[in-house]
Formats: structure tokens, sequence, C-alpha cells
């Protein structure tokens, strides 16, 4: 008997190197020799702007506290750690399947017979009326050879989706990174327009004080004094806006850290913000490698290929094995003795022989499967080159949209100045001073404006090239 067992394990063990299913091989995808940008970008940098830490480029100390506390508090990453936590349990639970299960157990079992049933017996017959019996031993849950690799491929599956569920939890990392830059520069940047607001308020509020001393005097006309008193409305207008902007940005700032609404402490100004005055990109072949989300793909593409295997295993035999090593005895001081000893070993064999379709529908399901995350696994790469070359773009377009807006608004400064002198001195018209003044203040809200678009475009840009979830 004992040769027998030994013959099935000897075959059993030369079996388990078979594994069905295709192994994982990572698809070829065309690469871009360089990024998409309007100044062409070197093919030949080693480093790239995603390399440095997301501190290193975030320089605002303020900015830096609001995001230490949104990588500790924000629900959508502690939903993303959760998910991590049990595709982690799964593939526990998945791959102890691999491996024997055995456990103890042990029962008593008391009975006393009747004298007086329908056949009485005599007492000599039956001398003691009780039986007791007693069982104890190791019990090995039904096993299963895992000749067809279908348990091995199931593993693999788990383990695929356990790291894709890690590299999400660095993407929703980057991503948390990037809104939380993203709403601080756009809070500081309604700061601004208040600030320019305010002020542009007070110049009007003095201009209008002016005109309506001339107007009394009799210099100015009744028309000149409502323009003066249209321009001081329009610049009072705009700051009840801007500040239910404020609170609001405010409030979602807190969202992202987990708190209620509330006030966000200030850091830099806008115009103080610092960022890397060179942004390289890197290799485009590393940003397969950098991005959290391609990874992620990648994984959820080794699940479904294992997938396969476990579908395709279902069609050979499966082996089980239960066994059984203890004692049974009428007296507990004698369970374990040598004639008391009793042991079972069950081989189990099932073969699926007709299914109506089943097992080769499973297996046209996988393969789709397979075929949808590779499908997603492309598209996902493209995303990604199109993300960082639109950044791209829009980082150097804006910058030159800004070098222009800040000329501009040079330009305006002077003119406005030279205008209220020339009203004020009696050579000018009320009307030029007053354009002037109007287009100099929708102009420095449109500076401000810019200066908040080139921010957010590194910002961007950082995230389309893999950064923001090293921590």
């Amino acid at each position: 008997m004992r040769s027998r067992i030994l013959a099935v394990g000897i075959a059993a063990g030369l079996l388990a190197g078979c594994t069905v299913g295709p192994d994982y091989k990572r698809p070829s995808v065309q690469v871009p020799a360089t990024f998409r940008a309007p100044e062409p970008v070197p093919n030949n940098q080693p480093a790239s702007l995603a390399d440095l830490k997301w501190w290193e480029v975030f320089k605002d100390e303020q900015l830096q506290q609001l995001v230490r506390r949104a990588l500790v508090e924000n629900y959508d990453l502690r939903d993303a750690v959760a998910h991590v936590e049990a595709a982690r349990a799964n593939l526990g639970q998945v791959r102890s399947n691999q491996f024997p299960q055995a456990g103890v157990s042990g029962s008593l079992e008391f009975t006393r017979l009747s004298r007086d049933g329908s056949l009485p017996l005599p007492q000599s017959f039956v001398p003691s009326q009780n039986r007791n019996w007693g069982e104890a031993g190791l019990n090995l849950l039904s096993f299963e050879l895992d000749l067809w690799g279908r348990l091995r491929r199931a593993t693999e599956a788990a383990r695929a989706n356990l790291l894709s569920a890690e590299e999400n939890r660095e993407a929703v990392i980057a991503t948390l990174v990037g809104d939380v830059a993203t709403s601080y520069f756009t809070l500081r940047e309604l700061d601004t327009e208040l600030d320019i607001s305010r002020r542009t308020l007070d110049t009007r509020r003095e201009s209008l004080s002016l005109t309506q001393t001339r107007q009394g005097g009799g210099v100015s006309n009744l028309l000149d004094l409502r323009q003066a008193e249209q321009l001081v409305d329009t610049a009072a207008e705009t700051i009840p806006t801007l500040q239910q902007q404020i609170e609001q940005t405010e409030n979602q700032i807190s969202l992202l850290l987990g708190n209620n609404p509330g006030g966000v402490v200030r850091g830099r100004s806008l115009n103080d913000q610092e960022m890397p005055p060179d942004v390289p990109t890197g290799l485009p072949s590393a940003l397969l490698e950098r991005r959290p989300d391609v990874r992620a793909a990648e994984q959820n593409l080794i699940a479904a290929n294992a997938q396969i295997g476990v579908a395709k295993a279902a069609y050979f035999p499966q082996l089980s094995l239960t066994a059984f090593l203890g004692g049974q005895s009428t007296q507990l001081s004698s369970l374990f003795s040598g004639p008391h000893s009793a042991w079972s070993f069950v081989p189990q064999v099932s073969q699926p022989i007709f299914t109506a379709g089943r097992l080769k529908s499973t297996v046209r399901l996988t393969e789709a499967q397979r075929q949808s995350a590779l499908i997603q696994y492309q598209k996902t790469i493209q995303t990604a080159f199109t993300e960082v070359s639109n950044a791209l773009i829009a980082h150097q377009r804006v910058r030159e949209s800004r070098t222009q807006q800040q000329t501009l608004v040079a330009t305006l400064e002077d003119r406005t100045r030279l205008a209220y002198l020339r009203y004020r001195g009696g050579v000018d018209t009320q009307l030029n001073a007053l354009d002037a003044d109007r287009d100099l203040f929708q102009s420095e809200l449109t500076l401000s404006g810019i200066k908040l678009n080139e921010l957010v475009s590194v910002v961007q840009l950082y995230k389309a090239l893999g950064g923001g979830w090293q921590q």
C-alpha cells in the first residue's frame, strides 16, 4: 500500500510542472522617439522632472503641509489603501489552495442499550448497558494536486491584482498631489485678483472724488461723473464674486484634506511661487515604467492572461486527496495504542465529460477579457504620451503668453499714468483716462490668470511624466 502511495506522489510531482494556458509576454508598444512639443525636446535626456520628489517641485511650505495632511486623511487615498489590503488578503486565500490543509478532530460517543426492546435480552447476555466510544485523529482535508497549474495560474492572477491595486494607490497619490497643488495655486490666484480689484477700487474712488470736485467747480460735466461712478461700481462688483470663489476653493481644499469646510492658511503669493526653471522630460521609453496607471494596466493584463490558464485547466482531470490518521477505542487510555490505530487514504479523480459548452465558453470569455485588458493597456500608454505632449504644449505656449501679457501690463500702466496726468492738467478728456484705467484693470486680471495657467501646466506636466507619488 505504501508503495502505491509513493508512486502516486512521484507521478504528482512529475506532473506538477505542467501549467496550461499562455505565459505572459509584454506586448510590443511603439514608443515615439521624442515627445511632441512646440519646441524640439532633446531625445537624450536621462533625467526627468518626474524624478524629483513632489516637495522638491512645490516649494511653498504651506502647500507642502497641505499635501502631507492630504496624504494621511484623504478619503480616496484611504479607500485605495483598503483595496490594497483586500487584494493582499485575497492573494493569501487563493495561494493557500496550493497547500495541504490539515486539522485535528476528536469525538466521544456515549450509548446505553435497552434490555426491554422488541427482543428482550437477558442480563447475562448484555452485562453492561453502556457503550462508550472515542475517536481522535489528524484529518487531511481535500487537497487538490495542481497537475495542470490551475491553482498556480489563479495565484498568478491574484498576485497581479494585488500589484495592480498597489499601482492604483500610487496613481491616486499622484492625482491627489496634483489636485491639492492646483487648488492651492487657484486659491492664490484668486487672492491676487482680489488684491487687484481692491487696489483698483481705491484708485477709482480717488478718481471719482476728483471728478466730483471738478464737477462741483464746473470743470467736469455730469457725463464724466457718471462714467467715474460706473468704474467704481464695476470694481466693487467683482469683489463679492471673488470672495465667493475664494471661500468655495477653500472648501474644496478642505475636502481633499478630509476636513470639514474651513479656511486655508496661505504661504507664498502667486508671484513668489518657485518652479523649476527647466523641465526635462526624460526618455519617452522610461514613461512606461514611471507612470503608475500604465503599470496598473499591465498588471490587469497579466491577471487576465493567467485567468485563461485557469479556464483551460478545467478541461483536464482533477485529482484530490483526503486522509485520516488517528485511533478508535472504547477506552480513552488506549486510544492511541497500536491495535486501536486507524488510517485512511482516499484519492479522488473527477473529469468533466459533457458540460453543454460551458468550459469552452469560459475559455472564450477569459480570452475576450484578456483582449479587452490589452486594449486598455495600449490605450493607457497612448493617453500617457498625449497627456505629456499636451502639458508640454501648454507650458511653452502659456509661458510665451505670460511674457507678452507682462509687456502689455507695463505699457498700460504707463499709459494710465500719463492719461491721468493729462486729465488732471486739463490737457486731455476724462474719457481717455477712464479707458486706460479699464484696460489696465482687465489686463492685470488676465495676467494673473495666465500665471495660474503656467503653474498648473507644470503640475500637469509633472503628473503626466509619472511624478508625484514618491513619498
